[in-house]
């Protein structure tokens, strides 16, 4: 490979006394150039926009794609220029196992026919998911991504080289002011009377041409410093224009945001529908398809209409004070429908519970309770959720769920 020595070294040279200067211009024992106010405010605006574009930018991908993986898979497709491959979102790989359980377990039980309800909106979800990540990375992470790839390494560049072209200036300043001193120390020099016996005539001699030479090098210097401040006006008003571009982009970015916002608005009314849809079907599914020991049935009670709550008598220990007795619900059971005597407790379901506070049974439907024993109890169709049937060797009634602690 052929090498431009002369090139390189000056290369060299020149990045060597940038960084001295460069030094010294921090440590304040070189002159520096300031640059004015409005560009100043520029640069730190554009700063500011390219570090929260940065943060914004990662965060979103990390909101739209949570597994780092697929994120570093996306990140080399597009730095290979190639189409990223159609990924199934979770919802939809949760949907299609649920399906291919329903297969297994019988569509006809009750288990299965839920799932393929349930696998079915969950692939719906997941498609809603698949379609705003795709109108998200096309309409909000793409322009960002644009601007920081784009727009800002052009600013940068022109920014490093508006930094060499002040440090050039600098440069000039500092050679001129150099070249004026030893213009006047010589001058000084050459209007004293030579002493002949301290000073060797020719010396003399020497500086008289010494004058004249620092005069044509302060005229080089100056030529130099104005073609450093013309290239470095040039420059600064290049760099102010991009820099001013920045207002453009900030117009750009609120446009990309509220298509963004727009989407997430389209995505989340849709799984909202979706929900709402999924669950207005398992609500019309027959309630035996979902059996619990305590589940409820709304619709019925197993107390008289018009029944009041009554306070019941505390035998907490001090500090505490027992719950309220449970509301009866107006939808209760009609008289008669249920009698505490002919309850019989399910072969499965019972269990047992510690009793957390006395209670006064309210009527004979009810039982009375002491802190601290133990009851059976269960749960018959058609109960309030509030209330459980509880029995104590021949005693029967129903007890308040607040009261007791259930152990198994």
């Amino acid at each position: 490979m052929d090498f431009n020595v002369k090139k390189l070294a000056s290369d060299a040279g020149v990045f060597f006394t940038r960084a001295v200067q460069f030094t010294e211009e921090k440590l304040g024992q070189a002159e520096k150039t300031e640059l004015d106010a409005h560009l100043e405010n520029l640069i730190a605006r554009a700063d500011c926009t390219k570090n929260w574009t940065e943060k914004i930018l990662r965060q979103t991908e990390i909101l739209l794609q949570p597994n780092p993986s697929a994120r570093i898979e996306e990140f080399f497709y597009e730095k290979l220029d190639r189409k990223i491959p159609s990924r199934t979102t979770n919802g939809e790989l949760l949907g299609q196992y649920m399906l291919e359980a329903a297969k297994d377990f019988g569509p006809g039980t009750p288990y299965g026919s839920t799932l393929i309800t349930v696998g079915e909106y969950q692939k719906k979800l997941g498609g809603a998911e698949r379609e705003f990540l795709q109108s998200s990375a096309v309409s909000f992470l793409t322009p960002l991504r644009n601007f920081l790839e784009g727009d800002w390494r052009t600013i940068s560049k022109e920014r490093r080289l508006l930094e060499n072209r002040r440090l050039d200036l600098d440069v000039c300043k500092t050679r001129l002011k150099k070249a004026k001193l030893a213009e006047a120390k010589a001058a000084c020099e050459g209007d004293a009377a030579p002493d002949f016996q301290e000073t060797r005539p020719r010396n003399y001699v020497l500086s008289a041409s010494a004058s004249a030479l620092w005069s044509e090098e302060v005229d080089k210097a100056e030529h130099e410093l104005r073609v450093a401040q013309t290239e470095f006006d040039r420059q600064a008003e290049v760099t102010r224009l991009l820099l001013e571009g920045i207002s453009s982009t900030h117009v750009n970015h609120l446009r990309c945001l509220r298509e963004f916002v727009e989407a997430q608005t389209v995505y989340y009314a849709q799984c909202q529908q979706f929900m709402q849809e999924l669950q207005k079907e398992l609500s019309s599914a027959n309630g035996d398809s979902f059996p619990n020991a305590f589940a409820v049935n709304p619709s019925t009670s197993g107390l008289s209409v018009g029944s009041s709550p009554i306070s019941s008598s505390s035998g907490a220990p001090l500090g505490t004070s027992s719950p309220h007795r449970p509301t009866i619900s107006s939808n209760a059971l009609e008289p008669g429908t249920l009698k505490i005597e002919e309850v019989q407790p399910p072969a499965t379901g019972t269990r047992k519970a510690k009793v957390l506070y006395d209670y006064d049974a309210a009527d004979t439907s009810e039982l009375s309770l002491l802190a601290d024993e133990l009851i059976t109890v269960y749960t018959v169709p058609g109960m309030d959720p509030d209330w459980l049937i509880g029995e104590r060797g021949n005693q029967k009634g129903k007890v308040p769920v607040t009261y007791l602690e259930l152990l198994s």
